[in-house]
């Protein structure tokens, strides 16, 4: 087994269950993962981090995939400290393993910025969720002031592979419409306490037109 398999295995998740678990980012969590009710999928729940925000008044099944084994550990934990049941599987956004309008409501957290393919896994969560159903996302991304914008290309070769294909530089509310979701709300900010090129945050939920 080489170094980046390795890393990637055992350093990656480690890493990003931590970043991904700091106190602003689980604030921006509880904004948006309480407003998901009725049958629920998650995309990358690997690490459970939005486990503690689910309203289980409002959810009636809940689902979830995501590709590392060590992180679906750690959602597999979660989701037993919550004492629901939950379907949380290994897989990838660009292939989830569900039926055509299986869902009311899809979450993407922190997720997008990884995927091969963003255009082909926002299609897949709209075939998945049913006419009218919601998509809750919340994503970091390409910042909207081209200064901060010219050193997130400049650092993302370095970021990559430290972070397990990580990207910065994704824009993140424009291709959810590009994928033919009518967006209701959205807003971003940059986190407080991080570099600017790191704290761009876009957040928003979209329905799937009926």
């Amino acid at each position: 087994m080489g170094l980046k398999t390795l890393w990637n295995a055992h350093v990656v998740p480690r890493m990003i269950k931590c970043a991904c678990g700091a106190p602003g980012i689980a604030e921006l969590r509880g904004g948006i993962v309480p407003q998901a009710k009725g049958r629920v999928f998650e995309l990358g729940c690997g690490g459970g981090l939005n486990q503690p925000f689910y309203d289980p008044a409002r959810v009636t099944a809940f689902a979830g995939i995501d590709p590392s084994g060590k992180l679906l550990d750690y959602a597999r934990e979660a989701a037993a400290l919550k004492g629901w049941q939950a379907d949380i599987r290994e897989g990838i956004g660009e292939q989830i393993p569900f039926a055509d309008n299986s869902f009311d409501t899809a979450v993407c957290t922190y997720t997008l910025c990884s995927v091969d393919d963003p255009a082909k896994v926002l299609s897949e969560l709209r075939r998945i969720l049913r006419p009218g159903g919601t998509l809750l996302f919340l994503e970091h991304g390409l910042s909207d002031e081209g200064g901060v914008a010219r050193w997130q290309r400049r650092i993302e070769p370095l970021w990559k592979p430290l972070m397990g294909g990580c990207h910065l530089t994704r824009a993140v509310t424009a291709p959810v419409r590009a994928a033919g979701f009518q967006v209701d709300r959205s807003d971003h900010k940059y986190m407080d306490g991080m570099p600017k090129w790191a704290a761009w945050m876009e957040w928003g939920a979209a329905v799937k037109p009926a």
